[in-house]
């Protein structure tokens, strides 16, 4: 007859792996020994550790998996093989089942009694997981009164829950089989689980990956992928083929890259999703773009402009004409950027018309084209077709060749506002940008009225922040080594942000206003790092300095203003002049 497991020093371990200090034990010790709690729940309550640090130390000790537990990764429905009462008692959750091994959490995985029991309740093979013991208790509650709010769709997994738009129909023949085999069948309710998840969780995609093992599924959540399920081996084509007849695409075809559209109600709204797929060595990939309006913010004000830069943006999209650019790598929001200017510059007495690839968003008063390459309808062509459709203001979604460029920049001379994107690193950039595409300085000079660049730093989360001293070197490269003895903001992690420490994203942004010095500087086509200093001379600050002082606010991290931001050679040390 096995005892009880072996008591784990577990503050041993996390000293050995330089989780906390030495004095940090026994600081913690001294409190574990005057309220007799355990000694992970004081560290993590004091702020020392996170939850997921105590998980991954816990689970090295004892030698065994660890996970914390979230909706998508537990049946609901499984609680019901050993109880809520027994669970409760156990400590104990069945999260999923693959043919006869149960996966379970367990706050004692190695507890031979326990394993036995729960193999005998559920007729399984058990296979266990360590979990926080508030973790396990605090699931098992929610799911045995059934209150789980707007996850109330992981307890009943119904078809009804996702309802396609425009319903799909498929041809009679081999390929009506396998969608008849998938309707029906527990691949729609993961197919719907993976969706409203990731609808629920604010996530921009969700990858379906095929690995030697089966399935892998991620989402996108603030511009970083999580796990999020991983369904059983033998489930990817019907995974797939499930999801490529709701997006309207060819199921047989598994050779080509394909792209398809659906508009699917979940969370009691309509939401777009846009499906692409492409054939990878193990099958094929996944990734579905989900369009939530709800995530749209539209409002300026909302976006992250600093004050002072948001006033000098506005003043150059107020110009009745010119040519505004928006630079940054892909994903860096400039679209939503787009979008806010539009709606600030909306309105019955102005005629917008938008050129995109896709048409992201569908907003009121303003006439959206979408390019369609394969009929030949480029960027170009239809620039040129708006052109003699009385516009006030176009908007362009991506300048790509000199084409593009060119009908822009005389759209932008003609009378015309455009507003366009381009990848650069930053805003003096566009210019060299536009330059290289073959525009003419004397053209480009007279068009533009100004450039922004940006990018998307994750904000930190409200629930785990807490204050913190950043080492010198971080301080050094963010170039406020004067503000050593000065607190930041930053995450510990917690449920409510998996761990990450952020929550959201804020926009920064780099604004250059096109005035006469810079104007004459672009119709000599002076390098980039001339137009830099003179946009420094003018009170401009750049991406990183404006990222700083986005930090300096407490808005997010030093690190993470380090993370996606680069430093410019030269970049001398930010003076919080700025801030005042």
């Amino acid at each position: 007859m096995s005892g009880p497991p072996p008591r784990v020093r577990v503050g041993d371990a996390l000293v050995q792996e330089g989780a906390i200090s030495a004095e940090q034990l026994e600081e913690g010790l001294r409190v574990q020994r005057e309220t007799g709690r355990m000694l992970g729940e004081v560290l993590v309550e004091r702020g020392v550790i996170s939850t997921a640090e105590l998980v991954r130390a816990l689970a090295r000790t004892l030698g065994v998996r660890g996970c914390q537990l979230r909706h998508g990764l537990i049946d609901p429905a499984l609680i019901k093989l050993i109880g809520p009462e027994e669970a409760e008692r156990l400590k104990a959750l069945p999260m999923f089942k693959v043919k006869d091994e149960l996966t379970v959490a367990m706050a004692e995985p190695t507890s031979l009694p326990t394993i036995d029991r729960l193999a005998r309740l559920s007729g399984c093979r058990v296979r266990p997981v360590l979990a926080l013991e508030s973790n396990i208790l605090e699931f098992v509650r929610k799911y045995a009164s059934g209150d789980v709010d707007v996850d109330a769709f992981l307890t009943s997994l119904a078809d009804a829950d996702v309802d396609v738009v425009e319903r799909e129909t498929v041809d009679e023949g081999p390929v009506s089989d396998l969608d008849r085999m998938v309707e029906g069948s527990p691949i729609v309710n993961l197919v719907n689980v993976a969706l409203l998840t990731a609808v629920k969780g604010r996530a921009s995609d969700i990858h379906v990956e095929p690995d030697k093992r089966g399935t892998r599924i991620r989402y996108r959540v603030d511009g970083a992928l999580r796990d999020l399920m991983k369904p059983p081996p033998g489930m990817h084509a019907a995974i797939v083929s499930r999801l490529k007849v709701i997006g309207k695409m060819d199921i047989a075809e598994k050779r080509l890259p394909q792209e398809g559209r659906v508009r699917i109600h979940a969370e009691g709204r309509e939401i777009d999703l846009r499906v692409s797929s492409i054939p990878t060595l193990l099958g094929e990939k996944l990734v579905i773009r989900i369009l939530d309006k709800q995530n749209l913010r539209v409002r300026m004000s909302d976006l992250g402009f600093r004050e002072a830069a948001l006033e000098i943006f506005e003043r150059v999209l107020r110009q009745p004409c010119g040519l505004v650019l928006v630079t940054g790598p892909t994903g860096s929001g400039k679209t939503t950027t787009l979008y806010s200017a539009l709606d600030l510059l909306r309105s019955p007495e102005t005629n917008i018309v938008t050129v995109e690839d896709p048409v992201e968003y569908q907003l009121d008063l303003i006439n959206q084209i979408q390019v369609n390459e394969s009929i030949g309808l480029s960027f170009a062509r239809a620039l040129r077709s708006i052109l003699r459709q009385d516009p006030d203001i176009i908007m362009v979604g991506e300048i790509r060749d000199e084409e593009t460029a060119r009908v822009g920049v005389q759209a932008a001379l003609t009378g015309h506002g455009v507003l366009a994107t381009l990848h650069t690193n930053d805003a003096p950039g566009a210019v060299a940008r536009l330059l290289d595409m073959g525009i003419e300085p004397y053209l480009l000079s007279s068009a533009l009225n100004g450039a922004v660049a940006q990018r998307l730093a994750r904000t930190v989360c409200p629930s785990c922040q807490t204050k913190y001293f950043p080492a010198e070197h971080v301080l050094e490269d963010a170039g406020i080594p004067h503000m050593s003895g000065r607190s930041f903001r930053r995450g510990l992690g917690c449920q409510q942000c998996h761990d990450t420490g952020f929550q959201g994203r804020i926009g920064v942004y780099e604004v250059m206003e096109v005035t006469s010095p810079v104007r004459r500087m672009i119709h000599r086509a002076a390098p980039t790092h001339e137009l830099r200093e003179q946009l420094r001379r003018e009170g401009g600050l750049s991406l990183r300095e404006e990222g700083v002082l986005l930090a300096v606010d407490g808005k997010t991290s030093l690190e993470e203003i380090l993370r996606v931001t680069h430093s410019d050679e030269g970049e001398e040390t930010v003076e919080v002049r700025s801030a005042a």
